[in-house]
């Protein structure tokens, strides 16, 4: 099958020399739909925030060389002339020795420069008396101090989360242009797997590692397509793979089996990594037709997300306009020795746990069970190929999965 095994630096290099990413163009989407899509256009605002001269406190609107001479035992006398809400207008301007009443976010109304605070005041009816000399714009935040109109508030390739959006309303964006979201194929070969909606069979397990990877597209912001179980028929996986293509930008193909004749039939170059001198992995495929590439997993759902991270999570993001996000680490000592395999990168699954003394102590977990290693499995120790083990009470970095992150930042 394999004609030659390439490294894992190798097999790196070759994947970025045949991925060009193209742009997918643009989509415009209401704003609650945008949370961690990508701007396709710098953000700009059309107006300036806030549009007004607004009070920062409730309080008086007054003049402040009104208030001059004013103490806590000679207070000076204003006449409360109006009242003003959130959003609404003075119909005349504050005359001499006069104040008007305003809440947090007031409009300052005109003649008005500066807004005293309940605090250094004290009301009788209509006659406020005022113990603090108030100075110039005091308690104001001016127009266009928070964002001025015209301003680039988004350039284009920002992430939208939580804290833009909230921007964008202030704005009142209704609708933005975002990058479209890469359209990945995720399906399976096997004779034996059972979909997941099939009838219990005791024997025969039902089809997991999809699911593994269909997931994984959605947390690197695309959109995954499931085609479901292939059987190992040449014709059928042809057929399937030239529409995947055809209609996707990315294709990720779970099962052990050698497509590559199949692949070359369909584009050029074809497959371009026919096995990758990695542990576990080593069966890894990766073809490339017209531009779009093709992965060839393992069917095991632990190795097959591994693969994902290692390989093709970056590819997913840097195809979506997005930050290539770096896998989050965390330091451990090994809690037992761990060995490499001879002329191969080993990539060793691990369950993180404290010890009597609170040490966070790395273990290696049985792989032979994937179902248990998909529930132990807080992430992966590397072993380079120039290393020949890793020693007990050893620190190590273990790369946490993206599930396991969370749990990780107590430790």
């Amino acid at each position: 099958m394999f004609k030659k095994l390439l490294s894992f630096e190798e097999a790196k290099k070759v994947i970025d020399a045949n991925f060009e990413p193209a742009s997918l163009g643009e989509e415009e989407s209401v704003l609650l739909e945008v949370y961690n899509r990508v701007s396709s256009r710098d953000i700009i605002s059309s107006f300036e925030i806030p549009p007004y001269n607004t009070s920062t406190v409730t309080g008086y609107a007054i003049k402040a060389e009104d208030t001059i001479g004013a103490n806590e035992n000679e207070p000076v006398t204003l006449k409360i002339i109006g009242c003003l809400g959130f959003g609404e207008a003075f119909n005349q301007p504050i005359g001499k020795d006069e104040a008007v009443e305003v809440v947090f976010g007031s409009v300052i109304p005109e003649g008005s420069d500066a807004v005293i605070s309940l605090q250094d005041i004290e009301r009788e009816d209509d006659t406020l008396n005022v113990f603090r000399v108030a100075e110039s714009n005091q308690n104001i935040q001016k127009k266009g101090s928070d964002i001025r109109k015209d301003t680039v508030i988004f350039e284009s390739g920002q992430l939208l989360g939580a804290s833009e959006i909230g921007v964008l309303a202030s704005l009142r964006m209704n609708q933005v242009k975002v990058k479209r979201l890469p359209m990945v194929a995720v399906l399976s070969v096997s004779n034996e797997e059972l979909l997941l909606a099939s009838s219990y069979s005791p024997v025969r397990p039902c089809e997991v590692a999809s699911h593994n990877v269909f997931a994984a597209v959605i947390e690197s912001g695309a959109k995954p397509v499931y085609l479901g179980v292939m059987p190992k028929d040449n014709f059928q996986i042809l057929h399937m793979l030239k529409t995947a293509i055809n209609s996707t930008d990315i294709v990720i193909v779970c099962g052990n089996s050698d497509n590559s004749e199949i692949v070359n039939a369909l584009g050029k170059p074809g497959i371009v990594v026919n096995g990758i001198a990695i542990k576990p992995g080593k069966t890894t495929a990766v073809g490339f037709v017209d531009g779009k590439p093709v992965f060839f997993l393992p069917e095991d759902p632990t190795v097959a997300l591994l693969l994902y991270v290692l390989f093709i999570k970056s590819l997913v993001q840097r195809l979506g306009g997005r930050p290539v996000s770096v896998i989050k680490t965390v330091k451990a000592l090994s809690g037992s020795r761990m060995f490499s395999a001879k002329g191969h990168r080993k990539f060793i699954m691990v369950k993180l746990s404290f010890d009597k003394n609170f040490r966070l102590i790395a273990d290696p977990i049985d792989t032979t069970g994937y179902l248990s290693a998909l529930i132990e499995a807080c992430g992966f120790i590397e072993i380079t190929e120039n290393k020949n083990y890793i020693d007990i009470d050893q620190e190590v970095e273990v790369y946490l999965f993206r599930g396991y992150a969370s749990n990780a930042s107590s430790f």
